[in-house]
């Protein structure tokens, strides 16, 4: 019995630490989102894996399309891609 408990301890711990640091990781990056504006979260998101096009390039319902896209690709949160989008509909 006593060995059951020891062996689900070594799975238990570093599971729980694991959690910790992911609920944690999570609520920082939040923050970070909060204090960012659309247009620092545009220029770090998404020219990141390539060239943006200028905000005027596309239509507002051409943003949304295109954003809501990305938004799966760039593991964006919801704040930031509404950030982005508003920042990007702004120059149309």
């Amino acid at each position: 019995m006593k060995n059951i408990i020891r062996n689900s301890l070594f799975i238990i711990i570093p599971l729980f630490y694991f959690l910790i640091v992911t609920i944690s990781s999570c609520s920082s990056t939040s923050q970070i989102a909060q204090q960012s504006s659309g247009a620092q979260l545009w220029g770090e998101n998404c020219v990141r894996c390539h060239s943006s096009p200028s905000p005027e390039s596309f239509s507002n319902s051409q943003w949304d399309v295109a954003v809501t896209h990305m938004r799966i690709r760039a593991n964006l949160t919801e704040e930031e891609t509404e950030k982005i989008l508003e920042f990007l509909k702004s120059a149309n």
